[in-house]
């Protein structure tokens, strides 16, 4: 299965391409990331619990980093196995230019499963994977950008 998408972060490609590379902002960005250990040179590892449908498993694995232009582009794939609930694996395409605005993040995805998780079903198993995908960058999007300090339309002149 195949994802696309595109994000304008409020920050300069720099900034962007820093947080893409980070272990920590990464681990806070993967829905149920427990652990992520390593850095971009050596490749991370990672320990992540997932919900799909009934089956419920803890992925142990491997994410490396390749094809990759400082600053501009590089490919993020990573394999992990659940045990009897089987295995996932996906690679995604990342690119950065600069807009106005910040910086445009546009990403394609492609993700397969085996075992278990494959004999849900691809309707549920999609829907899942956009999930995450959608969360992993609605996540890293506000990591980058930092807290918004709400609008306060009621304020009280004094």
């Amino acid at each position: 299965m195949e994802l696309t998408g595109t994000r304008t972060i409020a920050a300069d490609r720099a900034t962007v391409w820093a947080k893409l590379n980070d272990a920590e902002v990464l681990k806070a960005c993967i829905p149920g990331c427990e652990e992520l250990t390593g850095s971009p040179d050596d490749g991370f590892e990672a320990v992540v619990k997932q919900r799909v449908g009934p089956v419920k498993a803890t992925f142990k694995g491997a994410v490396t980093l390749s094809d990759i232009v400082p600053e501009t582009s590089y490919k993020i794939a990573g394999e992990g196995k659940g045990g009897v609930a089987g295995f996932a694996k996906g690679a995604a395409d990342v690119s950065l230019i600069d807009v106005e605005g910040g910086t445009e993040l546009s990403y394609t995805v492609d993700a397969k499963v085996g075992g278990k998780l494959a004999q849900l079903g691809s309707r549920l198993i999609d829907g899942f994977a956009r999930k995450m995908a959608d969360q992993f960058f609605e996540r890293f999007q506000a990591e980058v950008e930092g807290p918004t300090a709400p609008e306060n339309d009621d304020a009280v002149e004094t």
